[in-house]
């Protein structure tokens, strides 16, 4: 993996997006361009925009903080059950701890949190396919313990709530990464079409009643997407009719290469023949699969404010795209990335669907035998989306040879920048308020690079739009 990858993969943030800022770095679509260079969202890179950076660093962070002080949150982890699975599941579930730590460890500690686990697996009814009976899981939050001797939760999900006395409402016994990895080695013995989703939205649009009482009308929500293939939802299960099976046939083979063809659009359009792909999105008019923005829309519906959702993936890299052929000639997808844990398909489905939700959305790799630094990323934006005033990614050290990081920020708070505060010895008295100071802080702000915090001083009250939009200069 190249050091620009990981640069950028160690800084794709949840509620936190790094953008370069006038960077040579290869456009959107060049053979050069990182995999993941598709993350970054099409917003103003302030007014170093439009010249070029000779001088790193040329990337910040950017991060959207609210100010409600609410502290709820439901977690939906959306996971892969098909044969390819096992190794990442088991790194999910090993290093879950990671995500919990950073959480245990933001201002205030644990969130009240609900945590369901679905699985990607909506069979493929009315056709009989190995790992596809009728309507799979559909949707359905799984609490069946999956690990001998495990203790799941009283109920279809985790609760975990503060009860406001200093102790813990939870319907679990013993430690709680353990009880996720109770329920969330799903297996391997799910659908091979992927519907990740879809199945997002039956778990979370109340058709189905087992999931009763998940979802908080006040909370925050997250959805975690894990899958080492892209999305495969259908609103027209024709598609996996199993009489047809030739390559001369409209539907082609009966095979995963199905949900690339009728589920995305490169340039030039013809996905059965071979060669590397350009430009790949979802298609938006396809006879069989669901339109990738149907699903961001239904999300964003489900709050009354759409900056209460947040998502993440841990996918297959989205480029590159190449079609091969197997061994009886007939089209296939050619792996994006690879790693001992076994490759992946290109996401393009749900890296789209990430993209979403910009300044709410991070995206790692599935091709990393650890996923311990992808769970700590997740943690982080969702401590961010909590009002978490610790500032993620590596801050860049403007003056190295002062003591402590000097950091190169902007802080914007209802459209309107701030200063630092101009008696930083005692910033309450300050005489430019609102303003801002960033300093170390290493008790609250231990579970990022550089342990740095900002703190806003005012005379009053926030404005009622209760956000900062926090830019940083990266390494």
């Amino acid at each position: 993996m190249s050091t620009y990858l990981r640069l950028r993969l160690r800084l794709a943030l949840f509620a936190v997006s790094v953008i370069a800022i006038a960077c040579s770095s290869p456009p959107k679509g060049s053979d050069d361009a990182g995999p993941f260079d598709a993350d970054v969202p099409d917003i103003d890179a302030g007014p170093d925009a439009g010249t070029e950076c000779t001088t790193p660093p040329c990337e910040e962070t950017v991060a959207d903080i609210p100010l409600d002080g609410r502290r709820d949150v439901d977690l939906l982890f959306v996971i892969d059950n098909s044969g390819s699975m096992a190794e990442e599941q088991a790194s999910l579930t090993a290093n879950f701890s990671r995500f919990v730590n950073v959480l245990e460890n933001i201002e205030g500690g644990l969130p009240n949190v609900h945590i369901g686990v679905v699985s990607t697996n909506l069979g493929a009814a009315p056709f009989a396919i190995q790992g596809c009976p009728g309507t799979g899981d559909n949707g359905i939050l799984q609490n069946a313990p999956r690990i001998t001797a495990c203790d799941p939760p009283a109920g279809r999900f985790i609760s975990d709530i503060d009860d406001g006395a200093g102790g813990r409402l939870t319907n679990y016994t013993g430690n709680l990464a353990d009880t996720f990895a109770c329920i969330a080695r799903l297996g391997i013995d799910g659908c091979g079409f992927e519907q990740p989703l879809e199945a997002m939205r039956r778990a979370l649009d109340g058709t189905n009643p087992e999931n009763a009482g998940f979802v908080r009308d006040d909370a925050k929500l997250a959805v975690v997407v894990l899958s080492d293939e892209d999305d495969c939802s259908v609103f027209d299960t024709n598609m996996f009719d199993t009489s047809q099976t030739g390559i001369d046939d409209p539907l082609g083979p009966l095979s995963s290469f199905r949900c690339f063809e009728f589920g995305v659009e490169c340039n030039p359009d013809n996905p059965r023949a071979a060669g590397t792909k350009a430009d790949c999105v979802p298609r938006a008019d396809s006879a069989y699969m669901t339109d990738v923005t149907e699903y961001i829309d239904f999300l964003r519906a489900l709050k009354a404010d759409p900056n209460d959702v947040i998502v993440a993936g841990i996918i297959g890299n989205p480029t590159p795209v190449v079609v091969g052929t197997n061994a009886m000639g007939n089209p296939q997808l050619e792996p994006s990335c690879q790693s001992a844990s076994g490759d992946a398909a290109p996401g393009v489905r749900l890296m789209a669907f990430l993209q979403g939700f910009p300044l709410r959305n991070t995206v790692t790799t599935i091709c990393n035998e650890d996923l311990s630094d992808a769970l700590t990323l997740v943690g982080n934006l969702v401590a961010a989306q909590l009002g978490s005033l610790c500032l993620l990614g590596d801050i860049h050290d403007a003056d190295p040879g002062m003591t402590g990081i000097q950091p190169t920020c902007t802080v914007t708070e209802a459209d309107v920048e701030l200063p630092a505060c101009d008696n930083p010895g005692d910033p309450g008295g300050s005489t430019n308020k609102p303003c801002y100071t960033i300093d170390e802080d290493l008790a609250e702000c231990s579970f990022t690079e550089t342990g740095l915090r900002l703190e806003v001083y005012r005379d009053g009250a926030p404005p009622d739009t209760g956000r900062l939009i926090v830019r940083c200069l990266v390494d």
